[in-house]
């Protein structure tokens, strides 16, 4: 099996605007107009984080640096934004740092999240970011101040590149996985208040009225009743509740 989060086409496939997306694309427009900010993208796994910036950023239409950033599981916080920038200067064959930032400068924004992956292109020895993440809990969140020391650190480099970070700190309690930055009412206030502080925040969430309209739209979706049990059993998260129905659960 291999062992890397595939992002579904169903994410995209039945996408619907919400206020989170629209949020979304206000920030995005912020990076269309000015450099040197890091946006953080906040959302509990399932919720549909990258169909939620994809979309954006074609809205917006953006133009983007992406790359396909592997790594290990036992890959530390303190080396994945190394590797990040390392994988970038390999892509484009660049011989130093200093290419790669003015390179990077040329782009609306240069993503740091999951990419939409097929399966061909996998290695099952390593995984996307999205998944490292919840393979590593808590210790994770280390990583987004990393981010932060990072460009205060080469701030003459980096002020002329906008940042975008997928954003979760996964824990997992019988079986389930939580986020703590979305899941724990109190907890949650205090760390994305601190976040907000010191990044540009956008929270991918959902009413229950625009859950219900995003299952509806699903093909295999049933009655409001029956949708309803699905939202009680998944929770507000997209991805979860559509492989459900496609697994006929």
């Amino acid at each position: 099996m291999v062992n890397l989060k595939v992002l579904s086409s169903s994410d995209s496939e039945h996408f619907l605007e919400t206020d989170s997306f629209y949020e979304l694309c206000k920030a995005m427009k912020c990076l269309k107009k000015s450099k040197g900010h890091i946006l953080l993208v906040l959302g509990a796994p399932g919720t549909g984080k990258s169909a939620n910036i994809y979309q954006a950023i074609s809205r917006q239409e953006l133009d983007v640096y992406n790359t396909f950033l592997f790594i290990d599981a036992h890959t530390k916080p303190s080396e994945v934004f190394k590797i990040f920038w390392d994988t970038i200067e390999d892509d484009m064959g660049l011989k130093s740092k200093e290419e790669v930032y003015k390179m990077a400068a040329s782009y609306d924004v240069v993503l740091f999240a999951d990419q939409f992956l097929d399966s061909e292109h996998l290695d099952k020895n390593k995984m996307g970011l999205g998944l490292w993440t919840e393979k590593n809990g808590p210790g994770t969140f280390s990583l987004y101040f990393r981010v932060l020391y990072e460009y205060l650190k080469h701030r003459k480099d980096l002020k002329n590149i906008n940042l975008l970070c997928q954003t979760s700190w996964v824990v997992k309690f019988r079986g389930v996985r939580y986020d703590i930055l979305t899941d724990f009412q109190f907890i949650s206030k205090i760390l994305v208040f601190i976040l907000k502080k010191l990044f540009d925040v956008v929270m991918i969430s959902y009413s229950h009225e625009e859950i219900m309209k995003i299952v509806r739209n699903h093909p295999m979706a049933g009655s409001d009743e029956e949708i309803a049990e699905l939202i009680e059993k998944y929770g507000k998260k997209p991805r979860f509740i559509f492989e459900a129905l496609e697994n006929g659960k």
